[in-house]
């Protein structure tokens, strides 16, 4: 159950199932009256919850002292005359201004707290961070390049179109879209600062001016609804503990008969010969170690079951195998050396793995690596590509 007030630019609401009272858009009233419709929700939410209400306020783009004073006095009575009710704002460092805004309320009453919200909803997100996995980044981007460029026509890319790369990292597949397919207009999206700078600064040393490099939160994107033609997000969703989350928002930045295009592996298919055993072990335990930080990397072959419950239809789904025939063998093993420097590296040691796990975990990348290296050997990295039309 839910009650929503929208009043454009913003809206207000109120989920009971998850106790959460969201406020998103503009709300700067010149008097309370014109928000009276939202205190009143607020009012109802206090009334209906037991323990802790949420507030969430990772959407709102601004708000005023009026908005600010009235909302906080409702919050404030509440809690002095309710000994059993909580409020715990959840915010996110990409409205910074609103965690400076509500943590006034905490100093004022301890039953007020505020939490950033990115660092939890992102169990994986400093492992897939590190700057020093950059060079790899590009590296990936490239050998999948060789097939995403004549798999994205039939999934709705086009010339002229306007579009979003929403989680783009170093923003190398947004440059390659523009050189290609020359959309009208990209916005590209990321929640990496080191990522975004370092795309801003490639970008500027190929020439290319107009490529929209955004600061955002994928899962509560400032962006307006039904704006997009199509919208892509890369090995993304697997990397985040709730999917479904951001296909929402995917799904209402996109125009109403435009397309969402997703990519996702299955880890544990990747494959070499010789020393396959080895190697399909270890890919088989990366998979486990990404579920232990609530990450999905087997998620490639459930994205047409994810793309039909988030409402698309017309699903297109296909596979490709990227290999170290695809150009430079090299390439592929410096790849699978750098997985390892993550996966047995920080994450396995993070988990607490013994040695003799990270021994033979270990062995099965450098078996990996000596597949792809092996002049008659063969080195796999399965990706899963699918889209869905939002409904006109």
């Amino acid at each position: 159950m839910s009650t929503t007030v929208f009043s454009a630019p913003f809206n207000a609401e109120f989920d009971a199932n998850s106790q959460e009272f969201s406020l998103a858009g503009v709300i700067r009233p010149r008097s309370v009256d014109e928000i009276a419709a939202s205190i009143s929700v607020l009012k109802g939410a206090i009334d209906d919850v037991r323990g802790v209400l949420y507030i969430n306020v990772k959407r709102l783009v601004q708000m005023n002292n009026t908005a600010f004073q009235a909302f906080a006095r409702v919050v404030l009575d509440a809690c002095r005359a309710r000994s059993d009710l909580r409020f715990v704002v959840v915010t996110s460092s990409v409205v910074g201004w609103t965690e400076r805004m509500f943590k006034h309320l905490n100093r004022i009453e301890p039953r007020v707290t505020v939490e950033v919200y990115d660092s939890k909803f992102y169990p994986g997100q400093a492992f897939v961070e590190d700057t020093s996995f950059i060079p790899i980044l590009r590296t990936q981007t490239k050998m999948t390049w060789r097939h995403e460029r004549t798999i994205l026509p039939r999934h709705g890319m086009r010339p002229g179109i306007v579009m979003a790369d929403i989680c783009c990292g170093i923003g190398d597949f947004a440059m390659l879209v523009k050189r290609e397919f020359q959309p009208t207009r990209i916005v590209a999206l990321d929640h990496s600062k080191a990522s975004l700078a370092y795309a801003r600064d490639m970008a500027a040393s190929f020439g290319i001016a107009d490529i929209e490099y955004t600061y955002g939160d994928a899962s509560e994107m400032l962006l307006e609804d039904n704006q997009f033609d199509f919208v892509t997000c890369r090995h993304s969703l697997q990397i985040f503990n709730r999917p479904t989350v951001l296909l929402k928002e995917l799904y209402r930045i996109c125009k109403p008969g435009g397309r969402v295009y997703i990519t996702n592996e299955k880890n544990s298919h990747c494959l070499g010969e010789p020393r396959s055993k080895s190697i399909q072990w270890t890919y088989n335990e990366v998979a486990k170690l990404f579920s232990h930080f609530d990450m999905d990397v087997e998620l490639g072959p459930k994205s047409r079951r994810y793309l039909v419950d988030a409402g698309f239809d017309d699903i297109l789904m296909e596979s490709f195998m990227v290999t170290n025939l695809d150009g430079d063998p090299q390439d592929f093993a410096d790849v699978i050396a750098a997985w390892e420097n993550v996966y047995a590296g920080e994450m396995a040691m993070k988990r607490g793995d013994p040695p003799e796990f990270m021994e033979r975990f270990r062995q099965g990348f450098s078996d990996h690596i000596f597949a792809a290296l092996h002049p008659k050997g063969y080195a796999g990295w399965p990706i899963w590509a699918a889209s869905g039309r939002k409904p006109p």
